[in-house]
């Protein structure tokens, strides 16, 4: 039978007037509950169906054939699209490995669907959370946190930036509260049902034509059975804390120890030392954290350290939380403006004011930034009561003491090694070395040597703030580069940026594995914005909406700033920073208490002082 080539595309343009309205009933576009991103119903049928080929020549014919203007133009809407683009190179949604489902993991899930990507995440365990999911044996090679910790970033500087952490939730979170809110997220965007969950990614490689397609070939197991996927992209979301760093050999004696020893990642409580005489090494947060909690029931704690540390305190001034207070541009502004030294003798006043660091032997020789920053309230607490003494660096172990280097002996019965973390990616074989926690990325994500950009990091960065929206932003920029839509600049611009980044972080700070993937809040964050196009813009904003203005440049920098324009920009991002201080106080208030606000006069001379401070930031940030 001999078919009217004008039937034939009178037929197909009834399927796709069809297709057209199903799409619009169903809201099928990038970022709603389709994981083919703009790809039409019809054409999803299509292409699980194979006939794609076969469809569109006929179509042609169609198109070619028919005597109907109007068949003509839905069918050239169908090949190109509504906006022009031809169809072949949106229909297909790209398909995104990631692996890891903690935060990180999240965020990148939902960043790939608002770019109408298809994400595959592949999740070891049988949970999301990552590092914040507290387990009493949790798996091997997995980020372990123990039973009591506290988040130190508060909650309005660690959320996601379209989806704000209730008002009631504490700013300074317990593990169970963050994994409630990651929970949340997961079910406000839809994002479990893109998470293959116990399992494990064996091998990553490239795929023989890399250098033309950038596709990548994905080996996974699940329930002891491999599986091998092709993946136009993959996005790494494993985090740094994941092979506990052990530096035995630099204790000479630990051999003939009698006593227990462990490292941080597998402590889980107290209980274990009540009444012992215990060691915490290394006075990094964890450190710290340890020999508080252990000192409420051990007979004595021992906090070793070989450099000292400069310890912040949760709560900052008039009770806000530090980061809130600290993490704002006029700050960032002020720091840049003025010399490093006088910005360390300002901090250290300030911390010293609080209580002695020299007297309680918590002095460092170098300065306060030059080093992660520790936070603890409670440390000071412990060591003006005696529970806790500080000591100096272990000299050597003997069966049932601790020499350390300034000659004094102590008897002990265990040793909590809270010395950090190492990472790797041995399932990525050949395309990425690590060597001592340093590894070379463009802007902390892209290896600079690949023949495509189809390789991105996300997560692994040491912010001196939260992390959780610097992984969002960066997956929102890899995906976009994924997709074609931002591009990276040439091999060597990208390698003389990593060096300058080594370099400028080699000169700031004291020399550690620790502070090989260090980045500032504010200008890492920027760094990123510019990159998307999200950066906000405050002389425009100055212009048009003054309120929103002064809160962006003198408040605190929000994750909201970096939705309130260009790609996924969010309607709420104005209303979520005005009432942010709101979110703060509300968690505080359990008791109702009668104010009487006096205000305070402002002299003038204050006024203009700061009207020329905020016109300095505006130009500043242009």
């Amino acid at each position: 039978m001999k078919l009217n080539p004008s039937f034939l595309g009178i037929a197909l343009s009834s399927l796709l007037a069809i297709d057209l309205w199903a799409s619009k009933r169903l809201g099928v576009c990038a970022g709603e509950d389709s994981a083919w991103g703009s790809a039409r119903p019809l054409m999803k049928v299509i292409e699980v169906s194979g006939h794609g080929i076969p469809w569109l020549l006929g179509t042609f014919c169609g198109l070619c054939q028919s005597d109907s203007s109007a068949a003509r133009e839905v069918l050239l809407n169908l090949l190109f699209g509504e906006d022009g683009d031809p169809v072949a190179k949106g229909s297909m949604a790209k398909r995104v490995a990631i692996i890891g489902g903690g935060s990180s993991g999240l965020s990148a899930i939902k960043a790939c669907l608002e770019e109408g990507l298809e994400p595959v995440c592949f999740e070891r365990t049988g949970d999301i959370g990552g590092l914040w999911r507290f387990e009493e044996h949790p798996e091997e090679g997995r980020a372990s946190i123990y039973r009591s910790v506290i988040i130190n970033t508060s909650k309005e500087m660690m959320c996601f930036s379209d989806f704000p952490i209730p008002e009631d939730f504490p700013n300074y979170m317990h593990n169970s509260k963050i994994m409630e809110y990651f929970r949340m997220y997961a079910q406000h965007f839809d994002l479990l049902r893109h998470i293959r969950f116990r399992t494990s990614v064996c091998r990553v490689s490239k795929r023989p034509n890399f250098a033309t397609t950038g596709q990548w070939e994905v080996v996974t197991e699940s329930e002891g059975k491999q599986e091998t996927n092709v993946f136009d992209a993959v996005l790494v979301c494993t985090g740094h804390h994941t092979e506990a760093h052990l530096p035995l050999s630099t204790f000479p004696g630990i051999e003939k120890f009698k006593g227990r020893y462990l490292h941080s990642r597998d402590y889980k409580d107290s209980r274990d030392f009540t009444d012992k005489r215990v060691i915490v090494v290394g006075i990094g947060n964890s450190g710290s954290d340890l020999a508080v909690e252990i000192s409420q029931a051990a007979k004595q704690v021992f906090l070793s350290t070989r450099r000292g540390a400069w310890i912040f305190n949760r709560v900052g001034d008039h009770g806000y939380p530090l980061d809130i207070v600290f993490t704002t541009r006029m700050k960032a502004f002020l720091k840049d403006l003025l010399s490093v030294s006088t910005v360390n003798n300002f901090v250290e006043k300030q911390l010293n004011a609080r209580f002695n660091h020299s007297h309680y032997g918590l002095k460092p020789k170098h300065r306060v930034f030059d080093q992660h920053p520790t936070i603890n309230d409670d440390l000071p607490n412990r060591i003006i009561s005696g529970r806790v003494r500080v000591k100096p660096n272990i000299q050597e172990f003997t069966e049932t003491s601790a020499i350390f280097e300034d000659g004094t002996r102590e008897d002990i019965d265990a040793v909590v090694f809270a010395t950090g973390y190492r990472f790797s990616f041995p399932f990525l074989e050949s395309c990425v070395k690590v060597v001592e926690n340093q590894i070379s990325l463009y802007k902390f994500m892209f290896p600079p040597d690949l023949e495509k950009p189809t390789l991105a990091f996300i997560g692994l960065i040491q912010p001196l703030g939260a992390i959780m929206p610097i992984s969002e932003l960066q997956s929102r920029w890899a995906t976009r580069v994924f997709k074609g839509l931002n591009k990276l600049p040439p091999q060597y611009d990208m390698e003389a940026d990593i060096k300058q980044k080594k370099e400028a972080m080699a000169k700031r700070y004291v020399k550690s594995q620790r502070h090989t993937i260090q980045v500032d809040y504010i200008p890492y964050m920027d760094e990123l914005a510019c990159q998307l196009g999200v950066k906000p813009n405050l002389l425009t904003l100055f212009l048009t909406d003054p309120k929103l203005a002064l809160e962006v440049a003198l408040g605190p920098c929000t994750p909201y700033q970096y939705r309130l324009q260009g790609p996924g920009a969010w309607a709420g991002a104005r209303e979520a920073i005005l009432t942010q201080r709101q979110r703060v106080i509300k968690p505080l208030q359990t008791r109702h208490v009668e104010e009487n606000p006096l205000a305070p006069t402002v002299p003038l001379i204050f006024k203009l002082v700061g009207a020329v401070a905020v016109l300095a930031v505006i130009f500043a940030y242009l």
